[in-house]
């Protein structure tokens, strides 16, 4: 099973419900919300769709179909912009 982790420990911002990570690596902002940077807190460690997944439905109280596949585009989107990595 394909897990993924942080690139970096990059510095991370949390106003309200949205979450700022700046990748000072590359100078760009990435905004997500409030269940991105749930998400993005978990990724100290490698987890897996699955894994992921399971957590945000706990603690979120959330029971969607479409979960697994929203956090997998999200893991996408993240390693596009250089800020997760698939875990060796």
């Amino acid at each position: 099973m394909r897990q993924y982790v942080k690139s970096k420990d990059y510095e991370t911002v949390q106003l309200d419900e949205e979450w700022f990570i700046m990748n000072t690596d590359q100078f760009t902002v990435t905004k997500i919300n409030e269940l991105g940077g749930y998400c993005w807190s978990q990724l100290a460690t490698p987890q897996s769709v699955d894994t992921l997944t399971q957590q945000v439905m706990e603690q979120f109280h959330i029971e969607n179909k479409l979960l697994s596949i929203n956090i997998e585009e999200f893991l996408k989107e993240l390693i596009e912009y250089g800020l997760v990595r698939h875990a060796i």
